[in-house]
């Protein structure tokens, strides 16, 4: 399996949130530390805080932190999260896709099983056991 960038990204702004986790981080920070560009950092950190991970404060003295405890998210969860929409194969797309095959395909309950044992298998980590020190 292969994650987006995006997802990428937002992995490791976590991870950098979960090594301090009281304190507030702004975008800058984290994209300079971890030299990604600042402007699709903020789009991550917008999903983060959509889905729950992060909280945001606007403002001169804003930022952002985690929204609950490293050790109570778990990284197959942020995965899921963040890949929604992004298809592990055509035919799991949520219009099916056009593939010829689907209806009699036997790979399909293959790929089902190892993507679902791929996020299992991230389920076993909390953010707490990725912790990074900017």
């Amino acid at each position: 399996m292969k994650l987006t960038a995006f997802t990428d990204f937002g992995l490791r702004a976590l991870m950098c949130l979960a090594g301090d986790e009281e304190r507030l981080f702004n975008t800058e920070e984290i994209s300079r530390g971890l030299n990604i560009s600042r402007e699709h950092l903020i789009k991550v950190v917008r999903q983060l805080a959509l889905h729950g991970f992060v909280t945001t404060k606007r403002g001169a003295q804003g930022g952002f932190r985690l929204a609950r405890p490293a050790k109570d998210i778990r990284l197959g969860e942020v995965v899921e999260k963040l890949e929604t929409g992004q298809a592990l194969v055509e035919c799991f797309r949520a219009d099916g896709g056009a593939c010829v095959m689907t209806p009699r395909c036997k790979l399909i309950p293959k790929l089902s099983s190892a993507q679902a044992a791929f996020i299992g298998e991230l389920n076993k980590t909390t953010l707490a056991e990725c912790r990074y020190k900017l």
